[in-house]
């Protein structure tokens, strides 16, 4: 009797960590299910926050550094400022081919005209803020108009950034030919 008892133990110690371990299963797929659906609601409406935050954190910022930063284009085209025109530009456009070209010739709006000197004197950062802008661009980027008018956002943004006498108020495309 004395080693029946043991035996006894034995397969008894067997059925429980049998038992056991389908408990455990059990638990460890409930507990995957409830972390992976609470990241998944997260996801899903944090979402929406996150973009509220990614807006907001910006606006702050705006209101910091709203002295360095400028008004959007002007639309106003009965008041025009001086003109500062630039030399023309032939840059590749970004294709798996590479053989697209973009010829544009650009005239900057000033603020002022004291922003003229400036200008000329960082003529080189300019002209290179817009190669490398344009030269970034894939045809279909820029072949709507929404398209150039994006363009014209960005490169007077990259510009304005880099001016300290004024801003370019907006940017004309005097020639414009995609090949």
């Amino acid at each position: 009797m004395a080693g029946k008892k043991p035996e006894e133990n034995d397969g008894a110690v067997e059925k429980k960590p049998k038992g056991n371990m389908v408990l455990i299963i059990v638990i460890v797929l409930l507990v995957v299910l409830l972390i992976g659906g609470g990241a998944a609601a997260f996801l899903m409406l944090g979402g929406s926050h996150e973009e509220e935050a990614t807006t907001s954190a910006p606006q702050t910022q705006d209101v910091k550094t709203e002295k360095k930063k400028t008004p959007k284009r002007s639309t106003d085209h009965l008041v025009v400022g001086p003109m500062y025109p630039l030399a023309q530009f032939v840059v590749n456009l970004l294709s798996e081919s590479g053989n697209r070209f973009l010829k544009v010739a650009i005239d900057l709006e000033l603020s002022d005209a004291k922003l003229q000197p400036e200008i000329d004197h960082k003529k080189s950062l300019i002209r290179d803020i817009i190669i490398r802008t344009f030269s970034s661009k894939t045809f279909e980027e820029i072949s709507t108009i929404k398209g150039k008018d994006k363009l014209k956002d960005e490169v007077l943004e990259k510009i304005n950034e880099n001016l300290s006498d004024g801003y370019v108020k907006n940017i004309y495309f005097t020639d414009f030919v995609v090949q």
